[in-house]
This record gives C-alpha cells, structure tokens and sequence, in this order.
C-alpha cells in the first residue's frame, strides 16, 4: 500500500501523521517506507533528527540523476536509509528540492516518482509519503504515485474551504493520471471534543458524504516533545491518549 499525507494548506500536521502513521506499521512487523518529498525535511528530521543532514544521498539526488539521463543510474534502495526502529526505513528530503522543481517541471519528469515507489513496494508492504504544502511538482508527483490519499485537516472555516479546492484537485489527478488513485479518508487532527464548533464542523463534512475517518487526533503538546526527542509517538509514550489514538486510527484503515 502506497499513501500519501496530503493537504495543500500548511500546518494540519502532515509530517506527525505521516511518521506517526509509518511507525505504527513498522511496529505491527510490517516492512515500511516514509518517503519525505517536502523541501522543509520535517519528516527526515523527525525521524533521525541532526542525524539527517548528514545522511546521504537524499531524495533530491534522486531526482538529479533522472535530469541527468545517467546510463548508470543507481537502483532505488540505494536512496532508502535505516531509521532508530525496527522495520522502518525512510527516504530523505533536502532543501534542494525547491531549487529541483522548476527543472523537473518544464522536464515533464511527473511520473519518476512513481517508478521508484514501484520498484520499492516489491520490498515494502507499507509506504507513507509525505508531501509540502502547496499543489505543485512533488505533490502531484506523489499523488501520480499513490495508492491513496490521507487528508489532515484542522476544524477551522479556513480549513473546510480549502478541502474542496483539494478534493477536486486529488479528482483531477484521479481523471488524468491515475485512475486507481482513492481517497482513503479525512484524518481530523488537534480535535477538541469540548468545544462546539470542531464538532459541528466534523458533522457538516460527515453529512456531505465526505469520508471522514471516526478516530480523531487531539491537540496535546506532547508531540512537540515528541518532535523534538525524534520519537514517534508509540515510541515516547505508548499509553499516552494521542499514541492510542494514533494506534486507533492505524486499525480504521487496516479494517477499511
């Protein structure tokens, strides 16, 4: 299963619940990728901390051999790197890929992203992708890519109208691109089960028919602690309520 965390608006927590979601996996004995296209490298950071800025090659030499035309190209695990747990490996971000971008766009290299996830889903069971903010190259690429689609989202008006500007556009990459390509749910996140209008909003979307998923992630400043000890949640505090909510969320989808 190839997924990707997309939102094209920023801090809806991407990159928690894409390393969150991969951790999990790889805990259940699954074989799991987290791939980090984002040129932010929040992600790669996440996972092995000041670590990452020395762990080469990254992504972005990834996409500098395909501009190269290399007759000697490398085989994509050589771009896959070992994380601290068992099971999950990731692929690294680098801040050149926002210098990449323009090259690979006028290059029409949309669908190589998608051939290193078919190479490397013959070796992993699991792959999580996690995307920038924005509708450009390196999302598309991922959604090009995708089994799925995971959207975060944050219970705020500026949030809703923006998820039906994405939703149409993960449809437009579905009609032209990718005809398997499915979302597989909204993923509620810093939910407050107290206040009304997180609620209300969670039961407008439900009543549109929109794939809301039933586990919701609550704001807790524990992940901040747990970005910056570079542990997943699981891994920080398993029986805290979020990591159980995490864990939660993680059955929903296998059941799906």
């Amino acid at each position: 299963m190839k997924r990707v965390i997309f939102n094209q608006k920023g801090g809806v927590g991407k990159s928690s619940i894409a390393v969150n979601l991969a951790a999990i996996a790889a805990s259940h004995g699954k074989r799991t990728l987290l791939i980090d296209i984002d040129p932010q490298c929040n992600s790669s950071r996440y996972l092995l901390g000041e670590a990452v800025n020395d762990t080469v090659p990254t992504l972005g030499a990834y996409f500098e051999q395909v501009l190269s035309f290399s007759m000697f190209a490398q085989a994509p695990s050589h771009y896959v790197h070992p994380t601290p747990f068992e099971n999950l490996s990731v692929i690294v971000a680098h801040p050149e890929l926002g210098d990449l971008l323009s090259k690979l766009e006028s290059r029409n290299k949309i669908y190589k992203l998608r051939d290193l996830l078919r190479e490397l889903s013959k070796e992993y069971e699991e792959i999580y992708v996690d995307t920038p903010p924005a509708y450009n190259f390196f999302s598309q690429s991922a959604l090009i890519a995708a089994d799925s689609c995971l959207i975060p989202f944050d219970c705020d008006d500026f949030s809703r109208q923006a998820l039906y500007s994405l939703m149409n556009n993960i449809k437009e990459i579905k009609a032209d691109h990718n005809a398997d390509l499915h979302i597989e749910g909204i993923v509620v996140n810093q939910f407050q089960p107290r206040a009304l209008l997180p609620q209300r909003m969670v039961d407008q979307l439900k009543q549109e028919g929109l794939p809301v998923f039933d586990n919701k992630l609550s704001s807790s400043i524990r992940i901040r602690e747990s970005h910056e000890r570079n542990l997943p949640m699981i891994h920080l505090d398993r029986s805290h309520k979020l990591s159980q909510e995490y864990l939660a969320l993680y059955s929903e989808l296998k059941a799906a």
